[in-house]
This record gives C-alpha cells, sequence and structure tokens, in this order.
C-alpha cells in the first residue's frame, strides 16, 4: 500500500524520511492531489540505469532497421566464436 503524506509533513523531515525504503517511496500530496515522490537513492539510481539502458537499446534497434542490418543465428554464432 503505497506510502502517501501532506506535504506539510515536511515540517517534520525527519518522521517522513524514516518512512523512506528501497522499494517504498513516499508520495507527498499538495492540496489533496498527488505533487511529489521521494525515493530511496539507490532505487533512484537503478530507475535511472534501466532508463539509460533502454533508451540505448532502443537507439539499436532503431539504427539496425534503418540500415536493414540484423544477424542471423549463423552469424551471431561465428562473431562468439560457437561454430561447432
Amino acid at each position: 500500500m503505497p506510502n502517501i503524506k501532506p506535504v506539510s509533513d515536511l515540517r517534520n523531515y525527519n518522521e517522513v524520511l524514516k518512512d523512506i525504503s528501497e522499494g517504498a517511496p513516499v508520495f507527498l500530496t499538495k492540496n489533496g492531489r498527488g505533487r511529489f515522490a521521494i525515493v530511496d537513492i539507490n532505487e533512484y539510481e537503478k530507475s535511472q540505469a534501466t532508463i539509460k539502458l533502454l533508451t540505448e537499446l532502443l537507439k539499436a534497434e532503431k539504427s539496425v532497421e534503418k540500415n536493414n542490418s540484423w544477424l542471423s543465428d549463423e552469424e551471431i554464432k561465428k562473431e562468439l566464436g560457437l561454430n561447432e
């Protein structure tokens, strides 16, 4: 269940920070609407790394499609030295 608190709880921010852990962000509301999320730094770094990886994979996929340069199974095995 999400941990939701009003932004006014930040007056006692140490209490809010105690509730944050990896996989359990604290969501802050302002005027009854979701406004901010506070996440553990490890979770943030993992999210950023995932976004970067997915961006690079998308660029690679677009490049391959544009140049029509997919490798066959045999070509991949040869590149990796897996020919039997």
